[in-house]
């Protein structure tokens, strides 16, 4: 299949999902189709606010396979259906990525400038606000190249340093 001719499926098939999985509070992150061997690979990666749960995931799929059998986006080959929830390791590129992440620690590389790792304090439609080393700074969309969510082991929250002291 061509990568043109995939694109087009991939296209389709994302917005023939958008409607059933908004219905049930998704966002579709990513639709990929791969070829593997005699068949094909679709996942599909879904998020919403507050993180997904596997019910969400069980869920969605089934919706996803009614969508699809309902139709004939995916042709006569055969295909494997992956539906997961969206990665840590996703860029951030929409302003919802970053509601989500709020409190996280990102590393943001500008479109001008050096690299900077802060914590997501607050976000809007056009702009996000980092702690960087204890001072504010603000971004638009517009200034980041990339930016992703970095992991973190054994962070302290206030809610553990809580729980210690009960």
């Amino acid at each position: 299949m061509s990568s043109a001719r995939q694109d087009a499926t991939r296209d389709r098939i994302e917005e023939a999902l958008v409607g059933p999985l908004s219905e049930q509070g998704l966002d579709v992150e990513a639709v990929e189709v791969t070829p593997a061997g005699k068949r094909r690979v679709l996942r599909v990666a879904v998020d919403k606010d507050g993180g997904v749960t596997l019910d969400d995931v069980a869920d969605a799929t089934r919706a996803v396979s009614e969508v699809l059998d309902a139709s004939d986006v995916m042709g006569e080959m055969p295909y494997t259906l992956e539906v997961t929830s969206r990665g840590v390791d996703r860029p951030l590129t929409l302003p919802r990525h970053w509601r989500r992440n709020a409190d996280r620690l990102v590393k943001v590389t500008p479109v001008d400038g050096e690299p900077v790792t802060g914590r997501i304090t607050t976000s809007d439609e056009t702009s996000v606000t980092l702690d960087v080393d204890g001072s504010p700074r603000v971004l638009s969309y517009a200034e980041v190249a990339k930016a992703h969510v970095q992991i973190e082991f054994n962070r302290k929250t206030d809610k553990s340093d809580k729980s210690e002291d009960a």
